[in-house]
């Protein structure tokens, strides 16, 4: 796929510009709150950008490569929404202002999309000159989505990494929130806010999703262009999701389950394509189409049975509630 250094900065420039529009125009009334109506409204606008995108790059790039594109957002799109559930642990712990959390989240957004370009960067690099990169990143994402498979509900919870309790013993932090200011003047001294500490918190966590997401889509294209465009319109309208998602955490009880599947799925994917790419004659190479069938599946298994899982919780309840 060819893609001339004119289409990459205007791709840059619309990413900027909706960034923008988020930042001044969605988020221009910090007093009001994201209400679910007003969240499932934006988060299908942004889904509708992504998937428009993906149709042109259908009509200028050919169906392969529109596949794949289909293929990164989605399982992207799918870690992403497995991500937020941290997000809500973080700005919970630090009772974060609900009129703050756009923020705060927008910020998480834009340290995402930059450590992210750099992983893709680096990791397209190293794919180009060394074929078994691919057992790396493939044995990594097994080993990820047995953690993942194999992690309890109670230890789901976010742990202070080193980062933050660095920054916390060498920065003065003032107690309280100052809206959306992160650094404010305090007994003749400037003083960083609590909001400060939660960028931290989210940017520092952003490496270690990184470190999930990354090999999971070079398991699905090898296209630089492809991989940080799918994971920018992934990226995109987090924000609005997370208010969306925030009444269904309880809800989706086995999306953890189906994530940890389809990393396990993409890092044998790899494994078989290092393998093939060396010669092994029984190693198969998986099509994307198979691939793209295998995440959409997977996700749509995974929501329908957490829905079952609560509607037979709450007649259960029923039940037990007639009985007494």
């Amino acid at each position: 796929m060819h893609v001339t250094p004119m289409v990459w900065a205007l791709t840059l420039i619309g990413l900027v510009a909706i960034i923008a529009v988020d930042l001044f125009v969605i988020n221009r009334d910090e007093s009001k709150e994201f209400t679910t109506r007003r969240a499932a409204f934006w988060s299908c606008v942004y889904i509708g950008i992504a998937v428009l995108f993906g149709l042109g790059v259908w009509a200028f790039s050919g169906g392969t490569y529109a596949a794949q594109y289909f293929g990164g957002f989605v399982t992207e799109k799918s870690l992403s929404v497995d991500n937020l559930f941290v997000f809500m642990v973080i700005l919970a712990r630090f009772a974060v202002p609900r009129h703050a959390q756009h923020t705060v989240l927008m910020a998480g957004i834009v340290i995402a999309l930059v450590l992210r370009g750099i992983f893709i960067a680096v990791g397209a690099a190293a794919i180009a000159q060394f074929t078994w990169v691919f057992f790396i990143f493939g044995g990594f994402l097994i080993w990820t989505a047995w953690g993942l498979a194999r992690e309890k509900d109670e230890e789901a919870e976010f742990k202070e990494n080193a980062l933050l309790r660095w920054f916390r013993k060498a920065i003065p932090v003032r107690q309280d929130y100052a809206g959306n200011k992160m650094v404010v003047r305090s007994g003749g001294r400037w003083v960083v806010t609590p909001l400060m500490i939660v960028m931290v918190a989210i940017g520092s966590t952003d490496v270690l999703f990184a470190l999930d997401s990354i090999p999971a889509i070079f398991g699905l294209t090898t296209e630089p262009y492809l991989v940080f465009t799918a994971n920018a319109f992934a990226l995109m309208g987090l924000v609005q999701l997370y208010f969306l998602l925030e009444g269904l955490a309880a809800r989706l009880v086995y999306l953890s389950k189906g994530l940890a599947f389809i990393l396990g799925f993409i890092g044998v994917k790899l494994v078989l394509h290092a393998m093939h790419e060396y010669g092994v004659e029984w190693a198969p190479d998986i099509p994307i189409w198979l691939s793209l069938a295998v995440i959409v599946g997977t996700l749509a298994a995974v929501t329908a049975a957490s829905l079952v899982s609560e509607r037979r919780g709450t007649d259960r309840d029923a039940v037990e509630s007639g009985r007494r």
